[in-house]
């Protein structure tokens, strides 16, 4: 994998919320786990935490307003002009709730994580406390969260990993999805580790893991 002049990985965010994946990517880069550079932060909203976080973090940040760019073309086209200057070679979706369309120069190089055992409870409307809402709904026994390449689709590309825990009798979406997002902040590392190392292929559905 190309990396940028500084020798690490260069890495692109974006969001449209609080901000949490991406505070634990820069704890995780601080903590020497990642070795990667965020210089380019892109939200859908500009009052939102994640662009505090951002900004504090001296990060690059663009805001594209759905409104401004209603569709996923002009949306895709608003998100390549910010990243553009940077040499990005991963982006990652964090909390963006808006639906892109994957440029060429970005297949195979755009992740995004869900907090549900993909396929089940994704797509279109399954975000945050609602995914967690709808698994207690179903009376799930267990659940988790995905990392997984970004397509056309909401939630539909193939999967790169996943982490599960049981479900508590006593669980609220509130408490399940704190415990998940827990996972999300192992997960998504690890899978820019095995990114940036050079150790995924994607063959057809499936994504192939290279021994270390």
């Amino acid at each position: 994998m190309a990396r940028g002049t500084r020798g690490r990985a260069q890495v692109a965010v974006l969001l449209s919320g609080t901000g949490r994946s991406l505070e634990n990517l820069l704890a995780c880069r601080a903590r020497g786990e990642l070795d990667i550079d965020i210089p380019v932060v892109v939200s859908t909203r500009a009052d939102v935490r994640g662009v505090e976080i951002a900004r504090a973090a001296g990060i690059e940040t663009h805001v594209v307003r759905r409104r401004d760019a209603p569709s996923p073309d002009a949306l895709s086209a608003r998100v390549a002009e910010a990243l553009a200057p940077h040499g990005i070679d991963l982006v990652l979706l964090a909390g963006f709730l808006a639906q892109l369309r994957v440029l060429p120069e970005w297949e195979g190089r755009m992740l995004n994580i869900h907090p549900s055992l993909l396929p089940l409870f994704g797509g279109k409307g399954f975000y945050g406390s609602r995914v967690h809402a709808a698994v207690l709904e179903a009376g799930m026994k267990v659940t988790g969260c995905t990392v997984h390449f970004v397509d056309a689709g909401y939630d539909t590309g193939p999967i790169v990993l996943q982490r599960c825990l049981a479900v508590q009798e006593d669980d609220t979406p509130e408490t399940l999805g704190a415990r998940v997002f827990a996972l999300e902040c192992e997960a998504y590392p690890e899978a820019v580790r095995l990114f940036i190392a050079g150790r995924l292929r994607i063959d057809g559905r499936v994504v192939r893991v290279a021994p270390a």
